[in-house]
């Protein structure tokens, strides 16, 4: 009863040490039925009358071979006792038909549960040391201490430890067939994996080049080491090497449909498709990008709060899906700039999540080389980071006057927020953007709020799709990145096609205030924050979307938030400990591509150098 109890508990324990149900595989529960029949046949031989038998202990030492037409108990069953193989292709003389070279070895106890399913098992020795075949097994093998002929009922457990003489193999049929390799695309088909169960699902996965899964591809291997006489040890902690179901890429749905929010047009026939295409691989890029937008901003927050950045810090979490479906919308020769929420857009444009922490913190290895803080980065065909409001849009507008001159076939997407969409200058820009039709995206991101105001108390209208008036527009849903990939993409191909500039309304949310120094919670309730995050996500919702598709799995991603992490982390680490950037380079980069030239100083007989 003691080891009955003993078994019970270690398996509970080792169902909660591995987090889930899901994760414990179903070879753990085979085990330990195999352990409770074990110790309960021991239990019957020991406290049953043997009227028949004066001396019952003395029959767990008989070394003798039963006949196989009687019942041999598990706890009876000689180690060196001749097999006879009959099934699955293999000769009487244990030896596989496609298959040559010694096949003697101490057998295994442990079978999948497909060979119980059937009422047989299929065992294979691998070993060359000599021993004699054991004869034919009427349901399965115990291990048995090497050294001492009494037969014990411990099931070995999978255990880290070095390989022993004794290491056999367990061939378990297969139900299902494999797929070809036909079936599988390109990044299927190269990937690898490593099986170590008997979960049905590894049945379906296809073997990696060069496995040891045997001659026959059909008969994944599981590989166990035999057991001395130990009470069983205590579960393995995850990150352990413990059983799990094998899975590839063979069983994630490549690509999918995804219905998505009509758009409300103006001066629009047609809008976007309200149907989206979404593939494994950009639903995984989609993934990584935003959350590392989200990982970078909470730590800036963090950074802030220590003091560590200082000045004004606009964060973007919460509006991620807008840069990142505006980038996948356009191309990487096409133009962006924005205002002075730029974290995001910095990273999307080709950026390193490196620089930007180190420019947040002002060390030379800033994007901006330490001297633009927060709102001015810069990359290539990104033009910031515009502190000023509203600034940016005529800016904006003459970068696309550039590309209609040079004839590129390039378009400029032009962002600002709800709360600059009242300056005159932007109005004079929709003029004359119109008049020149010019190939220029004017994106309004509305995240309801122009620092604490919100747009209903700030215009008198809040459709600012409609505010370009002779400018077609559309407004959709910012939260969803598919939304915004397909309407960019509508966008840039009306720019392209030369009918001018076209107006769009993101519908957003920021998560925090406007800037590090406005809380956020004075002129909103932390109610309608928890609300929007738990609804309209824009992370989670993409997540949703590939789990319950089948297009990646929750390890997948927990995996790469824990990689997205360590980039945070080690970014942060060289943001603080970067060398700031001396004197000298005060006045460095004022031109592009100029020669060396003299600047004044705070007086006149300060002189200092400026190179480009």
């Amino acid at each position: 009863m003691r080891k009955m109890l003993t078994i019970i508990s270690n398996v509970l324990r080792g169902s909660a040490s591995r987090n889930g149900a899901e994760l414990v595989s179903e070879s753990s529960t085979l085990r330990a039925v195999l352990q409770l029949l074990a110790v309960q046949s021991e239990y019957a031989n020991l406290t049953a009358p043997h009227d028949h038998d004066p001396d019952p202990p003395k029959r767990l030492k008989d070394k003798q071979p039963h006949s196989p037409s009687v019942s041999i108990p598990l706890t009876q069953i000689p180690l060196n006792a001749p097999v006879e193989y009959k099934a699955l292709g293999h000769t009487s003389s244990g030896q596989s038909s496609g298959d040559s070279g010694p096949r003697n070895r101490p057998l295994t106890d442990v079978v999948s549960s497909e060979a119980i399913a059937q009422g047989e098992s299929y065992v294979e020795p691998v070993m060359t040391s000599g021993s004699s075949t054991s004869e034919k097994l009427s349901m399965f093998t115990l291990v048995t201490e090497r050294e001492n002929p009494t037969f014990e009922k411990i099931i070995s457990p999978i255990i880290d430890v070095p390989p022993s003489p004794a290491l056999i193999t367990v061939k378990s049929p297969i139900i299902n067939p494999s797929p070809s390799p036909a079936q599988l695309t390109p990044a299927v088909a190269n990937s690898s994996f490593t099986l170590t169960s008997t979960d049905p699902l590894a049945s379906s996965c296809p073997p990696p080049a060069g496995s040891l899964l045997g001659l026959d591809n059909s008969f994944p291997e599981i590989t166990h080491s035999q057991a001395e006489e130990t009470p069983l040890p205590e579960p393995q902690l995850a990150g352990a090497r413990v059983v799990v179901s094998a899975r590839t890429y063979a069983d994630f749905t490549p690509q999918a449909t995804f219905d998505i929010k009509k758009c409300d047009l103006h001066k629009l026939e047609e809008g976007p498709p309200l149907q989206a295409v979404l593939t494994r691989e950009e639903g995984l890029q989609y993934y990584r990008t935003m959350q590392t937008i989200r990982r970078m901003e909470l730590k800036a927050d963090q950074l802030y709060k220590q003091k560590i950045i200082r000045g004004f810090c606009h964060l973007y979490d919460g509006q991620e899906a807008c840069a990142v479906g505006i980038e996948t919308g356009i191309n990487l020769s096409d133009h962006l700039i924005t205002a002075y929420r730029a974290h995001g857009y910095t990273l999307t444009r080709g950026g390193t999540v490196r620089e930007i922490m180190a420019e947040l913190t002002g060390r030379r290895g800033g994007i901006a080389k330490g001297k633009g803080g927060s709102m001015h980065m810069y990359t290539k065909h990104f033009y910031g980071g515009n502190g000023i409001v509203g600034a940016q849009v005529p800016l904006g507008a003459g970068v696309a006057l550039a590309c209609k001159y040079l004839g590129n076939n390039e378009i400029c997407v032009c962002l600002y927020g709800d709360g600059a969409a009242n300056q005159g200058q932007i109005f004079e820009t929709y003029n004359m953007a119109s008049l020149w039709k010019l190939p220029c995206i004017f994106i309004c991101e509305n995240n309801k709020y122009g620092m604490g105001t919100s747009v209903e108390r700030a215009a008198a209208s809040t459709d600012y799709y409609k505010r370009g008036d002779f400018i077609p527009g559309l407004r959709l849903d910012g939260m969803d990145v598919l939304c915004v990939r397909e309407a960019t993409k509508f966008a840039a191909e009306h720019c392209r096609s030369g009918k001018g500039p076209i107006l769009m309304e993101l519908q957003t949310y920021r998560y925090h205030g406007h800037s590090m120094s406005d809380p956020g919670v004075s002129y909103r309730t932390r109610e309608e924050i928890q609300e929007v995050r738990s609804k309209s996500d824009p992370i989670s919702m993409l997540k949703d979307r590939m789990l319950s598709n089948n297009m990646a799995s929750v390890e997948e991603l927990k995996e790469i938030d824990v990689e997205v992490r360590k980039e945070i982390e080690d970014a942060a680490q060289f943001a603080t400990t970067d060398p700031e950037p001396p004197l000298d380079d005060l006045c460095n980069h004022i031109f592009y591509n100029d020669p060396p030239m003299e600047v004044r100083g705070t007086n006149p007989w300060t002189k200092l150098k400026s190179v480009s």
